[in-house]
């Protein structure tokens, strides 16, 4: 009898122990994938920390950089609003946004914003048709209209965090080169903006205003694009509701506005410079408890997309659960260890 309790008592052991070790086999294995699957931002090459301008003349400055966290520039600088937008082959698209975009900053804050095109290593030439539209058809001054060209594609949201790194103004709203979003809308954003600055209780400030198109779901803008890609929409929608962000909407509207305080925050912690980029910036703004104020704004469907619906709607989800997955195992911080942007 003794020695049948041993026998029980040692298959016990030995079937915890074995159990033991598929947990860690399986920890270890999903930490190593994860971490063969995660993104380090690639570090701006020297030449991609200079802009471009053109003064009246047509002629081209070029320039160096400023850096979002100088506080010189924002005790110099009366820029209230930077427009970030980022820009791949967009000849034929950025003509409307920049016409709609420059209207309304001249006539609600004249001489108060500036706009920073990044060109994501466009092969048609965007950069120089942006600059020849600053001087030729707007008759800006210099710095109102700021290019930088990257080297090589790093991907919108690799453009977006390039810029945003390196405004002049106390704002910074990121708006998609299609000019599917209604521009002036940025004022609903900023007023929201304000209005969580002051009752932020991050001790800095830090608050964040997103446009949002989900009131549209149900307007023809949605209901007649094609089935595949709103089954992909919906698709998307699941996955970041399941393994990141269930507060907000829609992460994926490509006009978002951010105080200062929220870009040093947010932006040298972005991993991500795919598609997804919009929900690691959403994910890291509710880990730092920077509030969000989810803005409904109009918009319209373009012609020209660069997304590839198959491809890149599988690599999103992809990386939407590696994002999740790597925060969760410590892979991905969102403290000083892991800003590299310079």
């Amino acid at each position: 009898m003794a020695l049948k309790s041993v026998g029980l008592y040692l298959e016990n052991v030995e079937l915890r122990i074995l159990l033991a070790s598929i947990v860690v086999v399986t920890v270890v294995s999903v930490y190593t994938v994860i971490r063969l699957l995660s993104h380090t931002p690639r570090r701006p090459f020297p030449e991609e920390l200079q802009y471009q301008t053109a003064n009246t003349d047509g002629l081209i400055l070029n320039k160096r950089l400023p850096d979002v966290t100088d506080r010189l520039i924002e005790e110099n600088d009366d820029i209230l609003i930077s427009v970030v937008v980022p820009s791949y082959n967009e000849t034929n698209r950025i003509l409307v946004m920049l016409s709609e975009a420059i209207k309304h900053l001249d006539n609600s804050i004249p001489g108060r914003w500036e706009i920073i095109i990044v060109d994501d290593g466009s092969s048609d030439g965007t950069a120089e048709y942006c600059l020849e539209l600053s001087h030729g058809k707007f008759k800006l001054e210099a710095e109102q209209l700021r290019v930088v060209k990257l080297t090589e594609n790093r991907g919108k949201g690799g453009a977006v965090r390039q810029g945003l790194l390196h405004i002049r103004g106390k704002y910074g709203l990121f708006a998609d080169a299609d000019g599917a979003s209604n521009f002036s809308d940025v004022e609903n954003l900023l007023r929201a903006l304000r209005q969580l600055e002051k009752t932020s209780t991050t001790g800095n400030g830090a608050a964040v205003a997103i446009g949002s198109r989900a009131h549209m779901v149900n307007t023809d803008a949605v209901v007649k694009r094609s089935f595949i890609r709103n089954l992909l929409m919906y698709g998307l929608h699941t996955l970041v509701f399941v393994f990141g962000i269930r507060s907000i909407k829609d992460t994926q509207c490509g006009f978002k506005l951010f105080n200062r305080q929220a870009i040093v925050e947010i932006f040298p912690y972005l991993h991500t410079e795919g598609w997804i980029f919009d929900v690691e910036i959403l994910m890291l703004a509710i880990r730092k408890s920077i509030p969000i104020a989810e803005v409904s704004i109009s918009w319209h469907e373009v012609d020209g997309s660069k997304m590839d619906l198959a491809r890149d709607s599988i690599n999103m989800a992809k990386d939407l659960v590696v994002i999740r997955m790597a925060y969760i195992l410590g892979i991905y911080r969102d403290r000083v260890e892991s800003a590299s942007w310079h």
